[in-house]
């Protein structure tokens, strides 16, 4: 049965079913584009997913015919400035950071699978946000674009690191540098995305996947990804293998494990309980 979540705003939807959290930024009309209440809404929302036990796997996705358009350029040219305002720099740098590590830098380190899926545009911080998750699924009418140098922005929400890890620091330097359009197809190419598919089969492919993580053995998903993160943060061999062989043996010491490995004698398919 799904369960619809109260976020606070209108510009971030959130509804609960089987253990998949679906999280859907919800400005059409502005392509998405990040207000404050959606920024803040999606941080509140993550850091209680991280910690609920109910939450199993996490899909991000975007209202109407686009993912995110990242910040609201109007808005900042309304404003005549994009990121200070009548905020202290000192005070505006802070507030940027507690954003980006509860949105994007939590997306990626939470120790559950996460997936973006993308109906159509993922630009600047939009992208950076659909690259911080594990996994993601494009509409093939959709198209990725870094978008910061058109604006006068260098980037943010972790976007160079995490484009640097997918395709190397040459291809991200040339997709940040020349702001790129890159479509669905090429993006599947480049390691960008890991699915494409039809528009109208979007949101039930990302639901089937989230399902079948949802059901998946939780702990080892949640080893599995610090060993990748392990592994990209400190690139030393020997400490990889270490925290390899402790999260294994720990991972065999589960019910999860044991009754996997009696499944797998009885030729049926296992149920994982996240214990």
């Amino acid at each position: 049965m799904q369960q619809t979540i109260d976020t606070g705003t209108e510009d971030l939807l959130a509804s609960l079913e089987e253990g998949v959290l679906t999280l859907t930024l919800n400005r059409p009309e502005a392509r998405n584009a990040m207000s404050g209440e959606m920024t803040a809404a999606l941080a509140a929302q993550l850091a209680d997913a991280e910690l609920n036990p109910k939450v199993r796997c996490i899909v991000l996705t975007g209202a109407g015919k686009g993912f995110c358009a990242g910040g609201d350029v109007k808005g900042m040219a309304a404003d005549g400035d994009g990121t200070v305002g009548d905020n202290t720099i000192d005070h505006a740098i802070h507030r940027q950071r507690a954003n980006q590590r509860g949105t994007a830098g939590r997306l990626y380190s939470m120790p559950k699978p996460t997936i973006a899926a993308l109906p159509g545009a993922a630009a600047g911080a939009g992208l950076s946000l659909a690259l911080a998750c594990d996994m993601r699924i494009m509409a093939r009418n959709a198209i990725m674009t870094t978008a910061f140098a058109r604006v006068g922005f260098s980037g943010d929400y972790g976007g160079t690191y995490f484009m640097s890890q997918l395709v190397g620091t040459a291809k991200a330097r040339q997709l940040y540098y020349l702001s790129e359009r890159v479509s669905a197809e090429e993006a599947l190419q480049l390691g960008l995305t890991n699915w494409v598919c039809e528009a109208e089969e979007l949101q039930a492919k990302a639901q089937e996947i989230a399902a079948q993580l949802a059901a998946g053995p939780s702990v080892a998903y949640r080893y599995m990804k610090e060993n990748f993160a392990r592994a990209i943060s400190s690139g030393d061999l020997d400490d990889c293998l270490d925290l390899e062989a402790t999260h294994h043996v720990h991972c065999g010491q589960t019910e999860d494990h044991k009754n996997a490995t009696q499944a797998f004698v009885e030729k049926r398919e296992p149920v994982f309980q996240g214990r």
